[in-house]
């Protein structure tokens, strides 16, 4: 019996240093969890239960348990690299099967998927019609887009501005856009698209009038009127007060492009009329080009984002992570994959910062928790106890040797 005993430690001692030459040579590998060897006693037992004065039968391997704490997440630079800080896994699917993994280390194949090195694709919640939220119901495989980002017509045009006060009527009384003495200030030019994404220019024209507190504007797209003039009214304490809500629907224009009619609004909320010198606060429209894909980037929400030359952002879709109650059960797949067990129990996905989710670190990758120094002490330790008991086999021998050669 001694042999039997002696020979399952040294199996077990075997296995202790097995578990930590794949933890040394995974020291370096991206999201790879350690593990550790976990044993157990043996005891022999009859029918009537266990002896009070039972000796031990050795020792057996009873878990090899994967540690699933926090790596050091370290910077890459890269944008497609990602890191979790926090519970979960990233969720992927390779050949129709739901994997899971902590490596980040992502990059797209030729359809522009994104996707591990061993081809799995990313799973992210698709974008709702909006553009501004996300279905939690519908994971699906994301995909860069690669296409430029489509122009976006002008539909309105917001203008700040303050008129001076004390301000007198043009010398010269017949308004004309080319002569400077026919009015008294412009906003300077208004850059505007039409629906092909080509540029105009939208001016607009301010003439005091002889009344006080009054004033006219005259609309301009590319030197042609955008309708008809248009009076504005000022309170004694310089508030607009007409056009009551601010807005002015200019005449529609139709570009030379072949583009659709580029019917605006000139939004002028909250201007004044103060003081002795003009002065041109804010101009803003909704309109843009078409764009070019500059960057792809990840907020710590894990929305991905296609970013464009034109300041258009479009979400491609938010990262899917899922954890488990006992992650311990997972199935190691290989590859920094696993796969849901029954000891797993159920997996729960949702977004990144949400329930006991952690957050995505664009631009950085989880690094492996093997720390090598403890990993050397454990070698040593394995070591000695399989040399202790190697030398009980001996020990064992030589008493069973003793025996035999009695007289």
């Amino acid at each position: 019996m001694g042999f039997n005993v002696s020979l399952s430690g040294i199996n077990a001692a075997n296995a202790d240093l097995n578990v930590t030459a794949n933890n040394i040579a995974n020291v370096n590998t991206t999201g790879f969890k350690q593990s550790r060897a976990e044993f157990a006693d043996l005891f022999s037992a009859t029918s009537y239960g266990l002896s009070k004065n039972a000796v031990g039968s050795g020792v057996r391997v009873t878990n090899v348990a994967q540690q699933f704490s926090q790596g050091n997440n370290e910077q890459t630079g890269r944008s497609l690299d990602m890191a979790i800080s926090g519970e979960g896994f990233f969720t992927l699917t390779m050949n129709g099967e739901r994997v899971y993994s902590r490596a980040g280390n992502f990059q797209t194949d030729q359809a522009g998927y994104v996707t591990n090195p061993q081809g799995a694709r990313l799973q992210v919640f698709a974008p709702n019609a909006d553009g501004t939220n996300f279905d939690a119901g519908r994971l699906t495989d994301l995909q860069l887009m690669t296409t430029d980002s489509p122009p976006r017509q002008t539909g309105k045009v917001d203008v700040s501005f303050t008129l001076p006060a004390n301000a007198k009527q043009p010398t010269v009384a017949a308004f004309d856009p080319t002569d400077s003495n026919s009015y008294n200030h412009s906003t300077g030019g208004i850059t505007v698209y039409d629906s092909l994404g080509v540029s105009h220019t939208q001016t607009s024209y301010f003439v005091k009038t002889e009344n006080p507190n009054e004033w006219q504007v005259y609309n301009y797209v590319d030197g042609k009127a955008a309708g008809t003039p248009t009076t504005l009214q000022f309170s004694d304490s310089g508030a607009l007060t007409s056009p009551a809500d601010g807005q002015i629907v200019m005449d529609p224009f139709i570009p030379t492009t072949g583009a659709g009619v580029l019917s605006m609004s000139l939004n002028l909320s909250g201007s004044t009329q103060y003081g002795e010198k003009f002065a041109l606060r804010n101009t803003q429209q909704d309109g843009y080009a078409a764009g070019k894909l500059n960057e792809i980037t990840v907020s710590e929400e894990g929305i991905v984002y296609a970013r464009y030359s034109n300041g258009d952002d479009k979400a491609l879709g938010q990262v899917a992570l899922t954890t488990f109650n006992n992650a311990q059960g997972l199935e190691a797949k290989g590859n920094n994959l696993w796969t849901e067990s029954f000891a797993s129990g159920t997996p729960r996905t949702g977004a990144p910062d949400s329930s006991n989710l952690g957050k995505i670190q664009a631009g950085s990758l989880e690094a492996s928790t093997v720390d090598l120094t403890e990993q050397l002490v454990n070698m040593i330790t394995a070591q000695r106890n399989f040399q202790a008991n190697s030398q009980m086999v001996s020990t064992q021998d030589q008493i069973t040797q003793t025996i035999i050669n009695l007289r």
